[in-house]
């Protein structure tokens, strides 16, 4: 028997209903992803223009600056507008195209990480050998397989969820259409998606954080070895803002995705979801670039020539 779908739209419940939170919530949210577009849209103007930094490592971080301002932008502006002008309503084929492209980017992020992991390890491990191992074919490989595979799997989890039957409740506890959120909702039997969603998820995971787990055991090793004391705090800090966004995104992921959607709690689902929703896409040009001297060094540059040409 073929699924049929008799609802239209979806009801988000959003963050609160409290109004008096709105107005803060959504200047909050405003100024969040205003740090967020200009971060990540600054890093990749750096990137393009400074000839310095067109180096696999920045390569990477331009990728992952452009991934991080997508993904947000898939659910940011819409939550904004909820907050705003109260509407929360979308409509099945709006939420079904939040989920995907949601879901794409933030899963090219998940293959990009181990990526910039892997120009790690040979950074710090093999730096002899850098130039010729990662050239411009294995980085633009890199980069390429993270969005195919990512929309690959977007496209199988987003597929998945819409093909169950939605013809009771139409009201989604989140304040954006994430997988489990609106899976909970199908009148059809789930069993099957809820453990593609898991099996999906887990596989990619431990994939990934396989490759960065064996890629920072190398390099942890590589440092302690290490006589150095510049050498080693060069290849300490390199690392350490990489680490640190790992462990944030990863963190999160794992707690969302590898669990049944009938465990979920939605309110702590929401609270988890802000953090790599928004949060995230904010800090990582700040964690991975801001600290970073050759960075604040094309920033003086562009500074100066645009004060020169104004002048």
């Amino acid at each position: 028997m073929e699924n049929t779908t008799e609802v239209s739209e979806f009801i988000l419940l959003g963050l609160t209903d409290d109004p008096e939170l709105q107005v803060p919530l959504f200047i909050m949210f405003a100024v969040i992803y205003l740090i967020t577009l200009i971060g990540n849209l600054g890093i990749m103007v750096l990137i393009l223009l400074d000839s310095r930094l067109h180096t696999p490592m920045y390569f990477f971080l331009s990728n992952l600056s452009l991934v991080d301002l997508c993904y947000s932008s898939a659910v940011t502006p819409r939550v904004m507008a909820g907050l705003l002008l109260g509407d929360k309503a979308i409509s099945y084929n709006a939420c079904a195209a939040q989920m995907f492209f949601f879901a794409a980017f933030a899963s090219v992020e998940n293959y990009l990480l181990p990526s910039m992991a892997y120009d790690r390890y040979v950074a710090v491990c093999k730096p002899l050998h850098y130039t010729t191992t990662m050239t411009t074919g294995v980085c633009a490989s890199l980069a390429m397989g993270s969005y195919v595979f990512g929309f690959l799997f977007a496209s199988i989890d987003t597929g998945d969820t819409f093909s169950l039957s939605f013809c009771e409740s139409n009201v989604v506890h989140h304040f954006f259409c994430d997988i489990p959120a609106v899976m909970v909702l199908s009148c059809s039997d789930r069993h099957v998606s809820e453990l593609v969603l898991f099996y999906v998820a887990s596989i990619n995971m431990c994939i990934v954080l396989l490759v960065i787990f064996i890629s920072y055991i190398s390099i942890f090793i590589t440092i302690l070895k290490m006589r150095s004391s510049s050498g080693y705090q060069k290849a300490l800090s390199t690392c350490a803002s990489h680490f640190t966004a790992v462990f944030i995104f990863y963190g999160t992921v794992t707690f969302m995705y590898s669990q049944p959607s009938s465990s979920h709690s939605m309110d702590t689902d929401k609270i988890a979801s802000v953090f790599y929703t928004m949060v995230i896409p904010m800090l990582n040009p700040l964690v991975y670039s801001l600290r970073n001297k050759e960075v604040k060094s094309a920033l003086r540059k562009v500074v100066l020539k645009a004060k020169l040409s104004l002048g």
